[in-house]
């Protein structure tokens, strides 16, 4: 499956989220953000790749929506309201991102 993980700037949160959980299961993990200045910019392409979506929170959610209803209709996204609090590879970051990929991968 492919997994695709959207926060603001794809610089911690998301990140992480894609060093952490890439192999898991089996899954392929990206990550992207939805902001200009993004390190990696959410695409049409990246939607439509992503078998499962994953924001951190309300605001991706509704941004993917906005500028991407047709690539994602149909998908399975999850909002995990996370708020951009936390650094790269922040060992309580990967704890919470470990309890939502042990319920939905």
């Amino acid at each position: 499956m492919n997994i695709l993980f959207v926060c603001s700037q794809n610089k911690r949160r998301s990140l992480t989220a894609e060093k952490i959980l890439n192999g898991y299961n089996g899954h392929t993990v990206r990550s992207a953000g939805t902001e200009k200045n993004s390190r990696v910019k959410l695409t049409p392409g990246l939607i439509g790749w992503a078998d499962m979506i994953f924001c951190f929170e309300k605001k991706h959610l509704r941004r993917i929506k906005e500028n991407y209803a047709e690539e994602a209709s149909g998908k399975k996204i999850i909002t995990m309201n996370i708020p951009d609090e936390y650094e790269y590879l922040d060992e309580e970051l990967q704890d919470l991102l470990w309890s939502y990929a042990e319920e939905y991968l």
